[in-house]
């Protein structure tokens, strides 16, 4: 089976790599041949670095996650999904007996496999066997390569409901990636009236402001805190996702506060922040944490069905799979303008 497989920190190559043991059907699982997978900033993180955080890449693996494709063959006892269906599929999957699964919060489940999170294999390859459980029948409305959208975009979802986004309220956007745009777009669906975006990247907040009622600001030339003061008359924003992952951009989420808003901390911090408990005291700031999401795939894939959220102004490069090493070349040199990149697999 071909694969795009890290070798090692920034050595990738496109071969043909045996996985017997993870592509067996069980009797809950379906086999499903990609179409289109995107590319992550942890992938292009685990090739420029070679591990993020405790997740060390110590053996060759198959990169990628975000994925849709069709469903080639069923387990006996699926019910839901037949041959020839489109789907999205969820790439983690936790233990069942787990306390956290069976809590509900399975996203923090230390047991979950989660595709191409050391040792588990992603998906830039031709098939995949996944659980029935975690697989989502697409609309006849939704593309393959919207489709692939769904898993980043689930993080802002999961977000904005970490978030208790109330109708009317005005958010701040840190950091207009992927994962930014996707939680300024979720943040809207969820009923703020107003999203500010920040970024160093004109290119991206041009993106930005044409998805919505999304002020762009660019802080390589504006106060991101005396920006947000003037144009809310000195009150601050009910409530602020830092997406962005910058140390800078963290330590000064409360400033831009209004008194009783929400912070959440979505961008991976990979060294320990500057936090202060004073400025979250006086505002009595509330204080959330996203890891990956939690039971809203079903509600993304039916917000792209609507229209109710449009990923596509999102996705800007797409190569082929035989282009995928120059393609996470070229993602991790992080050109400006380029938002979502996705690799498109042969049919």
């Amino acid at each position: 089976m071909k694969a795009l497989v890290l070798e090692e920190k920034l050595k990738l190559s496109l071969r043909d790599f045996p996985i017997e043991q993870e592509d067996v059907m069980g009797q809950h699982d379906v086999r499903i041949k990609l179409h289109t997978v995107g590319i992550c900033g942890s992938d292009v993180h685990y090739y420029t670095h070679g591990g993020a955080g405790i997740f060390q890449v110590k053996a060759p693996m198959i990169l990628g996650h975000e994925a849709s494709g069709t469903v080639i063959e069923t387990g006996a006892k699926v019910t839901t999904l037949k041959v020839g269906d489109r789907v999205c599929m969820e790439p983690g999957i936790p233990d069942p007996m787990s306390r956290a699964t069976r809590l509900g919060l399975y996203n923090v489940d230390p047991a979950v496999r989660f595709w191409a999170t050391p040792p588990v294999h992603g998906v830039l390859r031709p098939t995949v066997v996944h659980p029935e459980a975690f697989t989502f029948k697409l609309p006849d409305t939704v593309s393959f390569a919207e489709a692939a959208m769904v898993e980043p975009l689930a993080v802002g979802v999961h977000a904005a409901t970490k978030a208790q986004v109330r109708p009317g309220d005005i958010a701040l956007v840190i950091g207009a990636g992927p994962i930014g745009l996707v939680t300024a777009l979720s943040a809207l669906a969820a009923g703020c009236a107003r999203v500010f975006v920040s970024d160093v990247d004109d290119s991206k907040l041009e993106i930005a402001a044409r998805l919505g009622p999304i002020t762009p600001i660019n802080v390589a030339r504006s106060d991101l805190t005396q920006e947000i003061r003037k144009a809310t008359d000195g009150w601050g924003v009910e409530i602020v996702f830092e997406c962005s992952g910058s140390p800078k951009a963290a330590e000064g989420v409360f400033d831009p506060l209004c008194p009783a808003g929400r912070v959440v901390f979505i961008g991976s911090q990979i060294h320990d922040i500057a936090y202060n408990v004073g400025k979250a005291m006086v505002r009595e700031a509330r204080v959330e944490h996203v890891f990956r999401y939690a039971h809203v795939f079903p509600r993304c894939v039916a917000m792209l069905a609507s229209g109710a959220i449009d990923v596509k102004p999102l996705i800007t490069r797409t190569f082929g799979f035989d282009d995928s090493v120059e393609a996470f070349e070229i993602a991790a040199s992080a050109p400006k303008g380029e938002v979502k990149m996705q690799i498109a697999l042969p049919q």
